[in-house]
């Protein structure tokens, strides 16, 4: 077992592990918590009740965060309008030499937007793409003939999300160094995005509980 590091076990101790704190109380733990020698990312876990074997009960979204995540996002565009991708905010554009250079295992991108003429293109990689979670989609937004959108929402801000194998959601909702206001119109209006993406196959409570953490520091329960 792997231990925890003095400072890991002296902000457990400040959390009662049995306490649901309001989100005020929640954040000022995570804002000490993140407290490290770098930005720690402040996330949000959101404990589901779907059935991960029932195909119709999946959870798959997208939110646009008000002050966005604090990370920048390497953006590629498949698109015959590169100029205007790049200069929407893309770090590449282009057709099928981009194509290529995915099949040479060349995946120095975080997202991956596509015009729909260029997706029966991506078929051959779609194996590559695929278990990384970068296929473009047209549910997420990535697939559109309007790239510069596109690339524009990202840019700012917007982020996909969908359930695990065990039907948790993990949510990037901003840094340790964002202000306390940030953070929790960050995480209110993420919070709000899971809870509308709710199938409506399921029919029993579907949040659970809401978790807030840091990157390097304890999860804390946060009524929301």
């Amino acid at each position: 077992m792997s231990k925890h590091s003095k400072r890991y076990i002296a902000l457990k101790e400040k959390i009662e592990p049995n306490k649901e704190y309001s989100l005020d109380e929640a954040v000022l733990l995570v804002k000490e918590a993140g407290n490290t020698k770098f930005d720690s990312s402040v996330e949000l876990h959101v404990r589901t009740g779907i059935n991960v074997k029932q195909s119709d009960q999946h959870v798959r979204g997208t939110v646009s965060l008000p002050h966005g995540t604090g990370k920048t996002q390497r953006i590629m565009a498949i698109t015959a309008d590169a100029d205007k991708a790049k200069k929407a905010g893309a770090e590449s554009a282009g057709g099928e030499e981009l194509i290529k250079d995915i099949q040479a295992g060349k995946m120095d991108f975080d997202v991956l937007v596509a015009q729909p003429a260029f997706m029966p293109k991506l078929a051959p990689v779609a194996k590559i793409l695929g278990p990384r979670g970068l296929m473009p989609s047209p549910k997420n937004g990535t697939v559109t003939d309007d790239i510069e959108k596109a690339i524009t929402e990202l840019v700012k801000g917007k982020i996909t999300f969908k359930n695990d194998n065990t039907g948790n959601i993990h949510l990037l909702v901003g840094r340790a160094s964002f202000d306390e206001t940030q953070l929790k119109e960050n995480i209110h209006t993420a919070y709000e995005a899971v809870k509308a993406s709710r199938p409506s196959s399921v029919k029993h409570v579907f949040i659970q509980n809401t978790v807030l953490a840091t990157s390097m520091g304890p999860g804390i329960k946060v009524s929301l």
